[in-house]
């Protein structure tokens, strides 16, 4: 498989020659950062009710004053998944005054 030459087909690539077999499903994790706890909770909160299936665990960064919201959705890693979900996030994470932070798969 080829992927555009951009972050999100850069990973990929990556992942694929490292052997992760990117047709399987796998645990897809998207990072969403916000200043505030009060503003990555009511994510959090949005989320149990409108996708009660999707993992979402809240915890302190590493970075003082930042609080991560990690959602994780369970996909096949395709380009054009990656992209359209990370798009939704950021409506999503903008609506809470957060923004979206990247991706990975869980291993």
């Amino acid at each position: 498989m080829t992927f555009p030459n951009d972050d999100t087909g850069n990973v990929l690539a990556e992942m694929q020659e490292a052997g992760i077999d990117l047709n399987d499903m796998h645990d897809v994790v998207f990072f969403q950062l916000f200043e505030q706890e009060a503003q990555a909770q009511q994510l959090v909160d949005h989320l149990k009710t409108a996708a009660p299936e999707m993992k979402v665990v809240i915890h302190p960064d590493e970075t003082p004053n930042v609080w991560d919201v990690d959602c994780t959705v369970k996909m096949v890693p395709s380009y054009d998944g990656i992209v359209a979900q990370e798009a939704e996030f950021e409506q999503l994470a903008t609506t809470f005054k957060g923004y979206n932070d990247g991706w990975g798969i869980e291993a």
